[in-house]
């Protein structure tokens, strides 16, 4: 059954000059000449909301799989006979085959349903969860990573499409909240969930508890999901595909083996792979520019001819570079600089964690009556000023401390993301919400990984630095890590006056709520 017929275009039907609350109403310069579905006004229906409600528990199930294995890796190392920097493999393998999978997931879902899809990407988690449970050798570790990653990156794609089309502009705001929290509170979950699992468990127990989690999710799919989206036939351009990997895959390998070799040896391999994906990435747009004329594009770049599109994925990136750069380092200096076991580590960014997830859903709320510029400008400031307070945190500093600049950092992001995800897509046409689902993902990868690749490069040449100088080792760790939070202090300043540009059109009329 498909929901596109609720809901028709009727063929005469001019576009509306405009748009509906919770919308941008950019409409992309250069779209093909069809006409756009009449702005839905009704709530969703019963099914429409089971089928929102279990992609957003599945999402929430693949996204906390992805933290889960940071705290593993010392009895990896020990279990396997494995060096540190092979075992980092098991995350690098996971971001790289994410950042080649997202970018086609624009074409993925537009060509097939939405039940298809989620069994497809719940089917790919589940085997590889399996696989990596049952890893006789790293290598099929590995592989297992590999597959669980492949259904992930279709998964949040999918969920942020389905969301933008059965959900009334009036309601996303709230909606893109539940949204926030998945992305927001898993990530948290995840090393204090691994931390519990290991106190009592070997590492193959975190995909053991995983497992029965994710086939249920895909059982109760295969059983209740209904299709929300029609189909529509194309061939994929197989080219766009094979550069779309080397572009987005060279990226992120450089950027990861970037922060990995600072301070350990040549850094050849790594701006060999960046240049490679940069050249890579100049033909990928070129290819699509030319193959979006006859919508036969891989990944429709039209969507970044809407100015709130731009802006607000411009933001997202900076977000990303900094939250995934302060992630990378928080752990290092509870532990390494003061001294607190894993565990303790992994509890001190709880708090954060949930209180993001807590605060979502009012976000939500807030952004439907008052749109994004007023959550936007006080969120870039909460990170900025959560950014510099890190910068302040030195070798003899109380653990209280951190724990307040990380709480800080999460009000910030939650007021954040939700008026982002929701302006960025709410600024398109709906034909082009699987497109910007994907560029979205895709921005949030490589930003992530540049970010991850900047905070441990610096930190790691500053401390070397300062062990030169006759530094002792904890002194010259918290110096880098300190160097390392002023530059994301000031990445995360720049966020601040693009909030204050940030515009999205004012709706003619609100609908009551």
């Amino acid at each position: 059954m498909t929901r596109t017929a609720r809901h028709p275009a009727p063929a005469e039907a001019p576009l509306d000059p405009a748009p509906t609350a919770g919308t941008s109403g950019d409409v992309p310069a250069g779209a093909p000449a069809e006409r756009a579905p009449e702005p839905r006004t009704a709530d969703m229906t019963p099914t429409e909301r089971l089928a929102v409600g279990l992609l957003l528990f599945s999402a929430f199930v693949v996204i906390l799989n992805e933290t889960t294995m940071a705290v593993a890796l010392p009895p990896l190392m020990a279990d396997l006979g494995i060096t540190a920097g092979t075992a980092q493999w098991v995350t690098t393998a996971f971001l790289l085959t994410m950042a080649v999978v997202i970018p086609m997931t624009g074409f993925v879902l537009q060509r097939i349903s939405t039940r298809a899809v989620f069994l497809t990407a719940m089917g790919l988690f589940s085997a590889g969860t399996l696989l990596s449970a049952l890893a006789p050798v790293f290598a099929v570790l590995i592989a297992g990573r590999v597959v669980q990653a492949s259904g992930t990156a279709l998964m949040m794609p999918l969920l942020m499409t389905t969301v933008m089309s059965v959900t009334p502009p009036a309601r996303r705001g709230r909606t893109m909240g539940n949204i926030s929290v998945v992305i927001s509170v898993a990530p948290a979950l995840g090393p204090t969930l691994s931390g519990a699992v290991l106190s009592v468990l070997p590492w193959r127990g975190l995909f053991w508890l995983m497992l029965p989690i994710a086939l249920g999710a895909l059982t109760l799919g295969a059983l209740r999901l209904p299709n929300l989206t029609e189909p529509r036939a194309a061939r994929v351009d197989l080219l766009s595909v094979a550069v779309s990997a080397v572009a987005f895959g060279g990226l992120v390998f450089g950027l990861s083996q970037l922060g990995e070799s600072a301070g350990h040896g040549s850094a050849v391999l790594a701006w060999g792979a960046i240049a490679v994906g940069l050249a890579a990435l100049s033909f990928f747009v070129a290819r699509q520019l030319r193959l979006q004329a006859s919508d036969r594009a891989l990944l429709d770049l039209r969507t970044f001819t809407s100015p709130t599109f731009r802006v607000a994925v411009a933001l997202m990136g900076v977000s990303m570079m900094a939250l995934f750069g302060t992630i990378i380092l928080l752990p290092l200096y509870a532990q390494d600089v003061l001294g607190l076991v894993p565990l303790q580590a992994g509890l001190l960014v709880l708090p954060g964690g949930l209180l993001m997830g807590l605060a979502a859903p009012f976000v939500g709320r807030t952004f439907d009556r008052v749109g994004p510029r007023p959550l936007l400008v006080p969120g870039t400031a909460l990170v900025a000023l959560a950014a510099w307070g890190l910068a302040t945190l030195g070798a003899g500093s109380a653990p209280w401390l951190l724990l307040a600049c990380h709480v800080t950092l999460s009000a910030g992001l939650a007021l954040i993301f939700t008026p982002l995800f929701t302006s960025a897509l709410g600024s398109l046409s709906p034909r082009l919400y699987p497109h910007g689902s994907a560029v979205i993902g895709t921005v949030q990868q490589v930003a992530g990984a540049a970010g991850i690749a900047l905070f441990v490069t610096v930190m790691t040449l500053q401390s070397a630095r300062l062990t030169t100088g006759g530094a002792e080792q904890v002194a010259a760790t918290a110096g880098g890590i300190h160097t390392a939070f002023l530059v994301g202090a000031a990445i995360a300043t720049l966020a601040i006056p693009a909030a204050l540009a940030f515009r999205a059109p004012v709706p003619a009329a609100r609908q009551a709520r």
